[in-house]
């Protein structure tokens, strides 16, 4: 593809939204992943210059209790008959820490998937997240702070609140960060709130899945024309949901009220949760270097709706 239509040339789904259905191919399983060429992945290695690793990986428990209905996995340790150790992990869901939406978590309306999918197709495994890891994800990454961001300019900020993040906000961020986006970029937003999160008591955290109310995203159609004009491949943050909640998922506020809706089922964009991306932020803010090489391996699970971020920034 020379060039990628602006949102504001898309045609519109339901009169309501810019539709990216058909822009990378009419049977397209990865989205925007697709904008990581091996040119662009190869200039996003050149990147590193310290060799500093930052795994951005939460513990697989580190949400006690599990948000969004999910649950805890449950490891055993096994003692083997040759003297050495298996383990096995169950109730593990791979959506409940760090980790990657595929193209098959939402649905722009019941039943239709990126690219008009339907169940029946996801279940054959269209969109699935194993299209992603067959190929991997690879490329340059920038960081835009949200919360030093608000700091620098003496904004109370709460990330346990319903702060939500405006398309001026995320200028602002950049041009702090002297970023420029670059086609097929991952975008991490840190917003500070699984660090916010780490520091609750144990009954606080109970009672979050009950009600979960998060900075985020700010739910607006400008918000999805400025993340699709970007050409980012992905988005990836540290809170519940990358969008700010409580969501609006009433039909007044469709598709913009739930920005899943839009972003990956019309999009096709990787959308990234609860990632550990405090120790980037602390390490950009001291060298002032917003810009990264990145890699994630998803899991291969064939038909598999999502995985575990497994995910590095290198520097």
């Amino acid at each position: 593809m020379s060039r990628l239509p602006s949102y504001d040339e898309l045609p519109r789904a339901k009169g309501k939204v810019g539709s990216a259905w058909g822009v990378f191919g009419a049977g397209d399983s990865l989205g925007r992943i697709a904008l990581q060429t091996p040119e662009r992945i190869a200039a996003a290695a050149r990147l590193v210059r310290r060799g500093d690793v930052f795994s951005l990986n939460a513990p697989l428990n580190a949400i006690e209790p599990a948000f969004f209905g999910r649950g805890v996995p449950r490891h055993t340790m096994i003692r083997t008959r040759f003297g050495g150790a298996d383990d096995v992990i169950d109730n593990l869901y791979p959506q409940a820490s760090s980790q990657w939406d595929s193209l098959a978590h939402a649905a722009f309306e019941p039943g239709i998937f990126y690219n008009g999918a339907t169940y029946d197709d996801i279940v054959a495994g269209r969109n699935t997240i194993d299209h992603w890891a067959r190929r991997g994800i690879a490329g340059r990454a920038v960081l835009l702070d949200a919360a030093r961001t608000y700091a620098d300019a003496g904004r109370a900020f709460d990330p346990g609140s319903a702060h939500a993040i405006t398309v001026a906000d995320l200028e602002l961020a950049r041009e702090r960060s002297h970023i420029t986006f670059e086609p097929g970029d991952i975008l991490l937003l840190h917003t500070g709130y699984l660090e916010w999160y780490g520091r609750q008591e144990a009954a606080a955290k109970a009672a979050l899945p009950a009600n979960i109310v998060a900075v985020g995203l700010e739910h607006t159609e400008a918000m999805a024309r400025y993340l699709w004009d970007t050409q980012i491949s992905a988005i990836a943050t540290d809170n519940p949901g990358v969008e700010v909640f409580p969501c609006d998922r009433s039909p007044e506020a469709w598709p913009f009220g739930f920005l899943h809706n839009t972003l990956i089922a019309q999009f096709g964009l990787a959308l990234g949760e609860f990632w550990w991306l405090h120790d980037l932020a602390e390490d950009c803010a001291r060298d002032g270097v917003y810009e990264m090489f990145f890699t994630s391996a998803p899991l291969n699970v064939p038909s598999g709706i999502g995985s575990p971020a497994n995910a590095l920034a290198i520097k």
